[in-house]
């Protein structure tokens, strides 16, 4: 089930159930977890992208671990608001992966994530290797973030 807006997810979600979020990319795909409370998002990891049969067997094993509700999808729209040829992936990527669970998908607006991520690792110090370790998944916990900030103030 895709979505369109987070108030939407609320009504979907049980109690102390968790939203995992996704930075889909061509060859990585970063992921960041809530708190059961829906209110801090935390960079969990990086996995590695390969067929999207086993990139969904790993995420629906991590949604079933941490009981997790629903998925945030960074959606990467262009700076005026228009679709691009990333945000068709996107959408494919859900659809298809609509078709291995029932799991309600939100696409999240990411502009300027990566950058904003990007920005606070340099201001921070961290070297090019660990920059590039941490971004997807700082990224997906940052597009989390975003949607865990709309839902505390819908509430």
């Amino acid at each position: 089930m895709l979505l369109s807006a987070p108030h939407e997810l609320l009504p979907l979600l049980t109690k102390n159930q968790r939203l995992l979020g996704l930075d889909v990319g061509e060859k990585t795909i970063g992921l960041a977890l809530s708190d059961v409370s829906r209110i801090i998002a935390t960079p969990y990891k990086t996995i590695e992208r390969g067929k999207f049969s086993k990139d969904a067997a790993m995420l629906i094993a991590i949604v079933k671990e941490h009981e997790v509700g629903a998925l945030v999808l960074g959606y990467p729209v262009n700076m005026d608001g228009s679709e691009g040829p990333r945000c068709q992936s996107i959408r494919q990527f859900a659809r298809n992966l609509a078709e291995k669970t029932d799991m309600p998908m939100l696409l999240a607006d990411e502009r300027m994530s990566t950058m904003a991520v990007t920005r606070t690792m340099l201001d921070a110090d961290l070297s090019r290797a660990r920059r590039a370790e941490l971004v997807d998944k700082m990224a997906a916990s940052y597009i989390l973030q975003g949607t865990l900030d709309t839902l505390s103030s819908t509430q």
